[in-house]
């Protein structure tokens, strides 16, 4: 049944830091590391073992003087886990509980966003993905072959990740509000066979059409033989004959019963595209083998009960869109393949009202409830008062966040109004690149800090440090790196491993460390704080400032529900801070400057007080609910703006770029 939490701790460092200076991931050799990881894959179920647990290697100088240099060329980077063993990771997820008697048991329940409902049994999702991976092969997708996912939270959407898993085709999801622009991007990228989506998506109240983006996403030059549709809003659409197939009348049709292969551990499982803030997405390549094993064991630890007789009680929901990393991991591979019962829901948080989520979590019972922090701000603004007791939300056992380092205000928030200030939070630092969580704190702690990633999970290891690879010393700003990789970590970048070389190993490709590209700082107790990208470290007068932590500060005013720090250029100072703001209702907006000054004033100091607040009704934000300052720079300095169509919420931006201009028009600075 997996491994206790506790059990898995015994032995290490009694603080619980060793992340703090690096090491073997918490145990006393690498050898013991890696025994820890096969351990972990030896709860799955495996056709043919491995013989090669681990191999890593890392860059090696091909030319340059024998003291680095920035312009030294290296080898990239060779990552393998359980090297030789063979395993179909839809078999781990869904067939493997079915053999095992719990067919029976819920593996979904599904809500929509007009209400419709549906549960999904194990032995359902068995069927169901049969049909699905032998609808595939008769549409020519084999083994190796890419398919795009271009839907919305829908069972559909799980079961075609499942099928393509289940033939050793490569899927890519894409989340299902992207504009045509980003879909055509992945599609052509990744050399696509075939293209999945829908005729339209209910979102914030409405049927919105998406065979259109599809259909112009396919327009170019690209590999693209088949576009497999799902009806969901019985919306009119146009119509390619012979390339067009409904999947009511493809998959639904197709026989339930699949035999299953075996594929190598190293396989690719899934391509995950980076948000694009700088420069073209990055097609990130997970393999089968290390990916599942680290997720599902990441999974456990983090969200399942401790006590294992009491797991068949466990309600997981991760509220993430299902074309996220984080819903791969832990609403899809990881929950599923520990036969857990997890609610998916389609659409937005406030429809038909700011109160859904608390009905479906009242309505499924669900225990653990996995979010991010621009959700939890958006639940302030709408329950200013707290959450009333109109819903009965004591199912809940544990609450986790993802995305950006939660602002301590919202943490208090959620555990308090969601948590009956009781549960365990799990306040989870990883990255798409790491495939699974990397820091968080432990459910079973007794003590936690609002806003802190804590340490490093067993197995994994990190260190903060500066350029030069020293560790950097309590309460000093430093560049985080994983210096223990897990199972999960992305192998290459698509068809560009030269990229994957220069965006994240390189820096410190001497000592082999990975580099997350996020600030990070030790407090006294060797606990880390995420301080947000490293481009996002503002400097103003010689202080390096995080943006998070003027955001912390603006959003612990009650008058804020979302706030963006951007920096500005300053011929006196470097960077002026630029603070954006969603004002609550109770708001003066034109006191807001005055107010607002003096409040980060007083929690931080003068030196961090924004040069100019500017209340705006929504502040951009990628698909996992990362703030896009890069956008807020731009749109407030007038300046080119560069990708938007990694945005959750693109519509906002016009109306930012208006009152940023009739702010730079009317010379208001300040």
């Amino acid at each position: 049944m997996g491994l206790n939490p506790t059990d898995i701790e015994t032995g290490l460092p009694a603080a619980g830091r060793d992340g703090a200076v690096g090491g073997f991931g918490g145990f006393a050799s690498e050898a013991e590391r890696i025994a820890f990881w096969e351990d972990a894959a030896r709860r799955l179920q495996w056709e043919t073992p491995w013989h090669t647990a681990h191999t890593f290697d890392r860059p090696r100088r091909l030319s340059g003087p024998e003291v680095p240099t920035a312009d030294a060329e290296y080898t990239v980077p060779r990552i393998e886990w359980f090297a030789g063993g063979t395993l179909n990771v839809a078999v781990n997820c869904v067939d493997r509980h079915v053999a095992a008697g719990r067919g029976d048991r819920v593996a979904l329940h599904f809500e929509g966003e007009p209400g419709d409902r549906r549960t999904v049994t194990y032995a359902d999702l068995q069927r169901e993905v049969s049909r699905a991976a032998n609808a595939l092969l008769s549409l020519g997708i084999g083994r190796g072959d890419r398919v795009v996912i271009y839907l919305p939270v829908i069972v559909e959407t799980i079961v075609i990740t499942l099928a393509c898993a289940r033939i050793g085709a490569v899927h890519s999801l894409v989340f299902g509000g992207f504009s045509a622009e980003a879909l055509k991007f992945r599609v052509e990228d990744t050399g696509a066979k075939l293209l999945v989506t829908t005729d339209g998506q209910f979102r914030r109240g409405a049927a919105v059409p998406v065979k259109a983006n599809a259909d112009e996403a396919v327009s170019g030059d690209n590999a693209i033989e088949h576009v497999l549709v799902v009806r969901r809003t019985g919306s009119d659409i146009a119509w390619t004959a012979g390339r067009d197939l409904w999947w009511h009348e493809t998959v639904d049709t197709a026989s339930d019963v699949h035999e299953p292969e075996a594929f190598d551990a190293e396989t690719p499982l899934f391509i995950m595209y980076t948000s694009g803030t700088t420069g073209k997405p990055k097609g990130l390549v997970h393999t089968m083998g290390g990916y599942l094993t680290q997720a599902s064991w990441s999974h456990e630890y983090l969200f399942s009960h401790p006590d294992p007789a009491q797991r068949d009680a466990d309600v997981h929901w991760c509220t993430a869109d299902l074309a996220w990393v984080t819903a791969h991991t832990y609403e899809i591979y990881g929950p599923l393949s520990n036969g857990v019962t997890q609610v998916i829901y389609e659409g937005t948080p406030a429809v038909p009202h700011p109160g859904r989520h608390f009905e479906i979590i009242e309505r499924y019972k669900v225990t653990s409830y996995y979010t991010a922090p621009t959700l939890v701000r958006s639940l302030m603004g709408a329950f200013p008062d707290g959450v009333p007791a109109t819903w009965d939300l004591s199912s809940i056992r544990l609450l986790g966040t993802v995305g950006e380092a939660v602002n301590p205000e919202a943490w208090r928030w959620l555990r308090q109004n969601l948590g009956r200030g009781e549960v365990p939070m799990v306040d989870t630092w990883w990255q798409s690149e790491t495939g699974a969580t990397i820091l968080s704190p432990r459910p079973t702690d007794a003590d936690f800090k609002p806003g802190c990633a804590t340490r490093a999970l067993p197995g994994v290891s990190t260190r903060i440090v500066d350029e030069a690879g020293a560790t950097v010393p309590a309460n000093t700003q430093g560049f985080i790196v994983v210096d223990r990789i897990g199972p999960a970590m992305a192998r290459t970048v698509w068809g560009n491993p030269q990229r994957y070389l220069d965006s994240y190993w390189r820096a410190y490709a001497e000592q082999g460390w990975f580099l997350a590209g996020d600030g990070a700082k030790y407090d006294d107790d060797g606990d880390t704080w995420i301080l947000g990208r490293v481009d996002d470290v503002l400097n103003v007068s010689g202080h390096r400032l995080s943006t998070i932590e003027i955001e912390s500060a603006l959003v612990s005013h009650p008058w804020v529900i979302e706030a963006g720090v951007c920096p500005a250029a300053d011929p006196l100072t470097g960077h002026a801070v630029v603070a954006f703001v969603v004002l609550s209702e109770d708001a003066e907006p034109e006191n807001a400057t005055a107010v607002l000054r003096a409040h980060v004033a007083k929690l931080i100091g003068p030196i961090a007080k924004p040069a100019a607040v500017v209340p705006v009704p929504d502040v951009p934000k990628t698909r996992s609910g990362k703030i896009m300052r890069r956008l807020l720079t731009q749109l407030f300095e007038g300046s080119t703006l560069g990708d938007t169509t990694s945005l959750q919420n693109e519509p906002c931006i016009p109306a930012i770029a208006r009152i940023c201009a009739s702010r730079r028009s009317g010379g208001t600075a300040a």
